[in-house]
């Protein structure tokens, strides 16, 4: 049965819950955790495509954010601060991979009975992409994930930002240490892009 501090906990901002565990009340970081693994998860393994590496890199997301939780302070939205750490290792993930790799065409199997929204479904409801309104079949995720693949890195990493993490280009650019218009430019060419590869679903 779950204690009174986690349903109490449940109702609270991120960065009260931050605040809280950083006082010592570990619900408030179950909380956090169970609001943001998938997100998080979900946009390190499209970075990423290897599931192990991806299982990998979400545990050390989070030890960060524990291991940052005494010196936090609210200068930002949590999730913003949060995909920053996401983001950070990623980077270190390639400065040592010596690879790239990125999105796997099967990608949208993380789905229960295809209930978990993948990003097909973000993309179709949340990001004000336009005339891809709605993925109607498997031919149509399968030709939108490998499209996304073929973006630049920069251009997909913040796409998958938008996309995934459902950040503001504000938070995009304070999550890729960039200042607005980059971001701002990086969307547009993705979205241009997106559009020219997806014409026959439009």
């Amino acid at each position: 049965m779950p204690s009174a501090t986690t349903d109490d906990a449940a109702d609270d901002s991120d960065e009260s819950l931050m605040l809280r565990y950083a006082a010592g009340d570990i619900a408030a970081f179950d909380v956090l955790y169970a609001r943001h693994e998938l997100g998080v998860w979900r946009y390190v393994f499209r970075s990423v495509r290897v599931q192990a590496v991806a299982d990998d890199l979400l545990q050390d997301v989070w030890f960060a954010v524990a291991r940052s939780a005494p010196t936090y302070t609210v200068s930002a939205r949590f999730k913003t601060w949060l995909f920053t750490m996401a983001h950070n290792r990623l980077i270190d993930y390639f400065r040592t991979a010596r690879h790239h790799v990125s999105i796997d065409g099967s990608a949208d199997e993380d789905g229960e009975g295809g209930e978990r929204r993948g990003i097909g479904d973000t993309l179709a409801a949340d990001s004000g992409f336009g005339p891809l309104r709605r993925l109607e079949s498997s031919e149509q995720a399968a030709a939108l994930i490998a499209a996304v693949e073929r973006l630049p890195r920069e251009q997909r990493e913040a796409f998958l930002l938008q996309a995934e993490a459902g950040l503001s280009v504000e938070e995009i650019a304070a999550a890729t240490g960039v200042n607005f218009e980059t971001a701002k430019s990086r969307l547009r060419y993705a979205r241009n892009s997106l559009r020219q590869q997806l014409q026959e679903f439009a």
